[in-house]
């Protein structure tokens, strides 16, 4: 599975506990990814109730039209509150996503790949395919994926056992705050403290082919100066690898989303690299110039994953193809 593969742009958390909430996601402008909340913004007495609240919210008849993923961050395994999250959740009839947190380490998601298996056995074989054609609940329908926290030393130590641990596996998110509060960090506005971290997960989720990297939470989202901050922090996660990025507010979707598609001229480039190598590979020629630039397989590899990136966010990708079917490699 290529990194772009998936879309998610914007991971938008929502709590549980909130039936006005809950109903206001559902009128949302389109964002791909939403994560319904059982963790941090429930206290442990509103859990339960969250719990049977969100089944009958991810049960109605219709799937919500303006979400893309649907996904619900139980609490951590070591919490000892994860098996009646999951249990529950995975009842429910529209459901895409598990998002775990607190992820230290392999077995903590050979425990909820477990589940999946145990609860859900025609989505989840042991190759991450569907396991079974025969009829029966969840038959035809895609393995549920998991989407990891990954929040301490320990977990960046233990990176790669992480990403191997599950097939179900589409995903690592950084959570700052609580690495930053388990290295007894401070957090900067240059986040040069993270460096290391983040650095770290994009490689680790590319050496593992995870299709998805979501950079850590912008605490700011008031005013000119939180819209300023915003883009800052996506325009450094981008440029250290990220795919996409955790919302706490709904005012920033919008920009999170456009921040991690491609930008017009982006995709008008690599259009032209792509149409001008089809040309070029007739004529066998493997390296070759546009703009007074070289061209070369790594550059033409970029570009045809800025091709695809752009399909998947709705870019009219086939009237550039159009525009510039005439583009000759130099």
């Amino acid at each position: 599975m290529s990194t772009s593969s998936i879309l998610r742009r914007a991971l938008l958390y929502v709590p549980a506990s909130s039936p006005k909430f809950l109903q206001k996601s559902l009128s949302l402008p389109p964002l791909d990814t939403v994560s319904y909340d059982l963790e941090d913004s429930v206290t442990p007495s509103q859990k339960p109730l969250a719990r049977k609240a969100l089944l009958e919210f991810l049960s109605t008849p219709t799937r919500p039209t303006n979400i893309s993923e649907l996904s619900v961050r139980i609490n951590a395994v070591s919490s000892g509150l994860a098996l009646d999250d999951l249990t529950t959740v995975l009842q429910a009839k529209h459901l895409d996503a598990i998002v775990v947190p607190k992820v230290n380490k392999a077995a903590d998601l050979h425990f909820v790949t477990d589940v999946l298996r145990h609860q859900l056995p025609s989505r989840h074989g042991s190759n991450g395919k569907v396991a079974s054609k025969g009829k029966g609940e969840g038959e035809g329908q895609d393995p549920i994926k998991i989407i990891a926290l990954i929040e301490s030393a320990e977990a960046i130590m233990n990176l790669p056992s992480i990403c191997a641990s599950s097939p179900y596996l589409s995903g690592l998110i950084f959570a700052a705050e609580d690495f930053a509060l388990d290295l007894s960090l401070t957090r900067s506005p240059s986040l040069t403290e993270f460096l290391y971290a983040r650095s770290a997960i994009v490689t680790a989720a590319r050496a593992y082919n995870l299709p998805s990297t979501i950079d850590l939470v912008c605490t700011s989202f008031r005013g000119e100066e939180g819209k300023r901050r915003l883009q800052e922090e996506c325009e450094q996660g981008r440029g250290l690898g990220f795919n996409g990025k955790q919302c706490i507010h709904p005012s920033q979707v919008e920009g999170v989303q456009r921040a991690f598609a491609p930008g017009e001229k982006e995709v008008e480039w690599a259009v032209r690299v792509v149409v001008a190598d089809g040309k070029a590979d007739g004529e066998g020629r493997g390296a070759w110039t546009m703009d007074g630039k070289m061209i070369d397989v790594p550059v033409v590899g970029k570009a045809r994953s800025v091709v695809e990136r752009a399909e998947r966010c709705g870019f009219d990708v086939e009237a550039l193809r159009e525009k510039w079917k005439g583009q000759e490699p130099e």
